[in-house]
């Protein structure tokens, strides 16, 4: 049966989706908070700056209406920026249907609360008056996984995983954005998939840095290999399973989002490589790139789970200590010969 899919958000995630699903059979309306972003789409139906020559199709309505923007919905897709999604939810929640679920596809951690993205929609709801995860209230689920927008939308052949508690859900959500071109599994380990999808923009930022240093591939190898060894183990020590973050939604989306040249994060980090402050860039661009205020979060959660994590501090104290890069990747190598250690092996095995 065809679903009627609300999306939440006008960025090029979004635009995406709203591809796959009409290709899907579904019905789709995009929402988006600014007026004069979604009348710029009414007329021209592309993302000219996100997604050059994409175009949303033409059966997907387009709304800045907080009031009817559920018409008719029987799913909604949360395509916020983590950081900002409490306020849009908390400017939505009262309209939201009763029992209707939820998938976020949102990749990051709320730098104040150290909340993932299902985990803020949750609370919100809660103190909107909607019951979660009981009969009749809100169902939750995060999709993720290796997912670069442009790639999707140029229907190159790509993976996901979808992750909730409710089992029937995720095959729900499996089967809604399953096509010739995504394959999407399930999981019920949700902390762990949105743990990994978050965690991984920072190890992402820090290979953008080899980059801009021409450090080499030897050099990104192991930067990454060892990037998921302390993203799996703060993952463990926060309940998380450690197999999630050798799946799609940890390895898969960690590979993808290190070496694309159209990863966000990935680019961050190697224009800090090649010597840009990080002021400038982040004014330059017009996406978001989570992986920055998500190091921060994580460098929180990590002293708070007395878990080490050399890679992400190396990175915070680039980006917000004004660490040299030379510097701090000297740091690095100088460490304490140890062991190597598989991924979930300990968190004090670092």
């Amino acid at each position: 049966m065809p679903e009627h899919v609300t999306i939440l958000g006008d960025g090029a995630m979004a635009t995406v989706c709203s591809i796959i699903l009409t290709e899907g059979g579904h019905h789709v309306t995009m929402w988006g908070a600014f007026e004069e972003s979604i009348e710029r789409l009414i007329q021209n139906r592309e993302q000219a700056r996100l997604l050059p020559g994409v175009r949303i199709p033409s059966g997907v309505g387009l709304t800045a209406n907080d009031a009817s923007c559920f018409e008719g919905a029987t799913m909604v897709l949360s395509a916020v920026p983590t950081q900002y999604m409490r306020g849009v939810w908390n400017r939505l929640a009262r309209n939201l249907p009763k029992g209707i679920p939820v998938v976020s596809v949102a990749k990051g951690i709320e730098t104040a609360t150290l909340l993932c993205p299902t985990q803020i929609i949750s609370a919100v709801l809660k103190d909107n008056g909607f019951g979660i995860m009981q009969e009749g209230g809100t169902r939750l689920a995060a999709l993720s996984g290796p997912n670069i927008a442009a790639e999707l939308a140029r229907y190159l052949p790509a993976t996901a995983v979808v992750a909730s508690d409710d089992e029937e859900l995720a095959e729900r959500v499996q089967n809604v954005f399953s096509t010739q071109w995504l394959r999407v599994y399930t999981n019920t380990d949700v902390i762990g998939v949105e743990l990994a999808g978050a965690t991984k923009n920072v190890i992402a930022i820090a290979a953008g840095i080899l980059d801009g240093l021409a450090a080499g591939n030897n050099a990104k190898a192991a930067l990454v290999t060892r990037g998921l060894v302390e993203i799996t183990r703060l993952g463990v020590a926060m309940g998380a399973r450690a197999e999630t973050f050798g799946g799609l939604a940890g390895l898969g989306d960690l590979i993808t989002t290190c070496v694309s040249p159209e990863g966000r994060n990935r680019t961050v980090g190697e224009r800090i490589g090649k010597g840009m402050e990080l002021s400038q860039i982040l004014a330059s661009m017009d996406s978001v790139a989570e992986g920055v205020p998500t190091t921060k979060a994580v460098m929180t959660l990590a002293r708070q789970y007395h878990v080490e994590m050399p890679i992400t501090e190396a990175v915070y104290r680039v980006m917000f200590e004004d660490q040299d890069v030379l510097h701090a990747l000297s740091d690095l190598m100088r460490r304490d010969p140890k062991p190597e250690r598989g991924a979930g092996q300990g968190a004090e095995e670092a």
